[in-house]
C-alpha cells in the first residue's frame, strides 16, 4: 500500500491506546509502520534493480525480526541521549520493541493485499504471493483510518482532563475505524474470489478451456468493478467484471501472447536486466520490432500495462541480428 495508508495505520494503532504503554510509543508505531519501505534505496541503482529488490528482504520474515530491533535500539538511544537529560520519563525498551514489531508487521500485511504482491519468505525464498484485494491507493481506507484518528483526538481534546469514559471513547473511535477497515477488506476479498469464479466460468464457456492463472485487480476508488487478466493456454485475455446493476464480465477483443515467441525475445531473457524484470513480472509479454540490423525487444507486465513503450512496468533491450541464438519460432 501507499505511505499514507501505512502512516494512518500506525497513527490509528497509536490512538487506539497502544501509545500509552510507554514513552515514544507513537514514534515506534508511526516509524515502524513505514520502516520496511527502506528498500526504496534500490531506485538509486536502476528501475529493474528496484523491481527485483523491493518487497523482499525488508518485507519478509528476516525484516520482521531485524527491523523492530533496529528501531527499538534507535529509540532507546534517543531516549537516553535526548529525552532523559531534559527530565522526560524514560521509555520502556521491552514495550517499545513490542510496539515496533506490531507496526512493522502491519506493513507487509497491508502490502500483501494488492496486485504488486509480497515475498513473505525472503531471503529464503523469492516466491511472490498476491492478494488482489485492495488497490494500492484506496481512498476508502484513507477515510476510515483518518476518521478514526481525527475523532479520537477530538474526543480527547474536548476534555483534556476528562473522565475515563471520555478517554475510552477516544480509543474506541480508533478501534472502530480499524474494525471497519477489516470488514471492508473481508468484503473485497470475497469480491475477489467471486469475480475469479464468474470469469473462469465465462472463459470456459467462450474458449472451451479454463484459465490456468488469473488476476482480479481492484480499480481505483471503485469497489464495484475489477480488471481481469487471465492466462488461457498460451495467451492472456482481458476484461472487466462489473457488479452493478448485476454481475457481468465484459471481455475485451484483444489478447497478448504469454511468453517469448520470437528468437530475439528468447535471447533477451538471458540479459541481467531482463532476468531481474522477469523475476518480478506476473504476466510477462514480449513485443519485438525488427530494425534491420537489430531487434528492439520490449517486455511488459500485463497486470499494469498492455503498451510496454514508456511504461514503468516494462524493460527494453536491443538484440543484434546475430545474437539471437536458437529460437522458438519468429512471429
Amino acid at each position: 500500500m501507499d505511505p499514507i495508508t501505512h502512516t494512518l495505520c500506525g497513527a490509528t494503532m497509536a490512538e487506539s491506546g497502544l501509545k500509552e504503554h510507554t514513552a515514544l510509543g507513537t514514534a515506534a508505531l508511526l516509524v515502524g509502520a513505514n520502516l520496511p519501505d527502506l528498500d526504496v534505496i534500490a531506485y538509486a541503482w536502476d528501475p529493474t534493480m528496484a523491481l527485483w529488490f523491493r518487497r523482499g528482504v525488508t518485507h519478509g520474515v528476516l525484516g520482521l525480526l531485524v527491523l523492530p530491533v533496529l528501531l527499538t535500539g534507535a529509540l532507546v538511544l534517543w531516549d537516553r541521549l535526548v529525552r532523559r537529560p531534559r527530565g522526560a520519563p524514560p521509555a520502556v525498551a521491552r514495550r517499545l520493541f513490542l510496539l515496533a514489531f506490531l507496526a512493522v508487521l502491519s506493513h507487509p500485511i497491508l502490502d500483501s493485499l494488492n496486485v504488486y504482491g509480497m515475498r513473505w519468505l525472503m531471503p529464503f525464498s523469492d516466491r511472490w504471493s498476491y492478494g488482489d484485494v485492495l488497490f494500492i491507493v484506496d481512498p476508502w481506507v484513507w477515510g476510515m483510518l483518518a476518521g478514526g484518528v481525527v475523532l479520537s483526538r477530538r474526543l480527547r481534546r474536548d476534555r483534556p482532563n476528562g473522565t475515563r469514559e471520555t478517554n475510552d471513547g477516544g480509543k474506541g473511535a480508533a478501534r472502530a475505524s480499524m474494525l471497519l477497515v477489516a470488514i471492508y477488506v473481508v468484503i473485497m476479498a470475497v469480491s475477489n474470489l467471486a469475480a475469479r469464479r464468474i470469469v473462469a466460468g465465462a472463459l470456459a464457456r467462450d474458449l472451451g478451456a479454463r484459465p490456468t492463472r488469473m488476476m482480479a485487480a481492484p480499480l481505483p476508488a471503485n469497489p464495484f468493478a475489477r480488471r481481469m487478466v487471465a492466462e488461457v493456454g498460451d495467451q492472456y485475455h482481458f476484461g472487466t467484471l462489473r457488479w452493478l446493476p448485476r454481475p457481468r464480465f465484459e471481455r475485451e477483443p484483444f489478447t497478448l501472447d504469454a511468453g517469448p515467441r520470437h528468437s530475439a525475445a528468447a535471447a533477451a531473457t538471458r540479459g541481467p536486466a531482463v532476468r531481474r524484470f522477469m523475476s518480478w513480472a506476473r504476466f510477462p509479454y514480449f513485443a519485438v520490432e525488427d530494425r534491420g540490423d537489430h531487434y528492439l525487444v520490449q517486455i511488459g507486465d500485463a497486470r499494469y500495462t498492455i503498451e510496454p513503450a514508456g511504461s514503468w512496468a516494462s524493460v527494453e533491450v536491443e538484440i543484434g541480428a546475430g545474437d539471437r541464438g536458437p529460437g522458438t519460432g519468429d512471429r
